[in-house]
């Protein structure tokens, strides 16, 4: 990388048929926040490098354009309208494995950061660090590296893969009742996060946090936040002393 942030890599590529050719780097955006895609593609215009050469705010119009694009890297995020972002990166990796996949998410729970390596994504970086982390992390990932825009080092991070699936953790019939968004919504709050600044983050009222907060409550049969947090960590969705030492 030099001095500017910007990838060091010629623009000499090698073609299926072993040519070189000149070429840019080409990224595809899939998240369905418009003026997060702005964002993303103000941060790659900072490199000559790199060229968008799409964009979807859903998982079907993302999963499309990706076989049609065939992109050198997809940006992905884990919450979607339409569907579980985890599930479109695992079919992503299996359907497109020269496409690397970094996460582009508001959460740094590490269940969504564990499910989204053992998914097939080589990157997760956080949406309030993209400004500062993303060029480093297309950099690691087009090397084949893992790239986590945190303090862990890369030892961490495989330790992490080398964990057993977590899949049995969350397959509890009341919390597979919650809708995406209700459980989207139910990690923020067991994170600690407050209503305004989900609301902020989703781009949604304040009153429909509280609504989803009270469907959440009587799906689960729980009775306060404190019940909400005890549950996730029961599953574990918050566990996070595996980020300490």
């Amino acid at each position: 990388m030099d001095k500017n942030g910007g990838i060091c890599m010629t623009s000499k590529q090698v073609n299926q048929h072993g040519l070189e050719m000149d070429r840019k780097i080409s990224i595809l955006i899939i998240d369905d926040h418009p003026m997060l895609r702005e964002g993303l593609k103000a941060i790659m215009k900072r490199d000559k490098n790199l060229e968008v050469v799409g964009e979807a705010g859903r998982a079907d119009e993302g999963i499309a354009l990706a076989k049609e694009l065939l992109p050198d890297i997809a940006l992905v995020d884990i919450s979607l309208p339409d569907r579980n972002g985890i599930e479109l990166i695992r079919e992503m990796s299996s359907s497109l494995p020269d496409t690397k996949l970094i996460v582009i998410s508001m959460h740094s729970g590490v269940e969504y950061i564990v499910s989204s390596f053992q998914a097939g994504a080589l990157g997760y970086i956080t949406k309030e660090s993209a400004w500062a982390a993303l060029l480093k992390g297309i950099n690691l990932v087009l090397k084949g590296e893992y790239f986590l825009d945190s303090s862990l080092s890369p030892q961490v991070v495989k330790r992490l893969m080398e964990m057993p699936a977590r899949e049995k953790r969350i397959t509890d019939v009341s919390y597979n009742s919650l809708t995406n968004r209700e459980q989207e919504i139910m990690r923020m709050l067991a994170e600690g996060i407050p209503k305004k600044k989900i609301a902020e983050r989703l781009f949604i009222s304040v009153k429909t946090v509280e609504n989803h907060c009270t469907n959440i409550m009587n799906k689960l049969n729980l009775h306060s936040l404190i019940d909400i947090v005890r549950y996730a960590a029961r599953l574990g969705l918050i566990d996070v002393d595996l980020w300490k030492g």
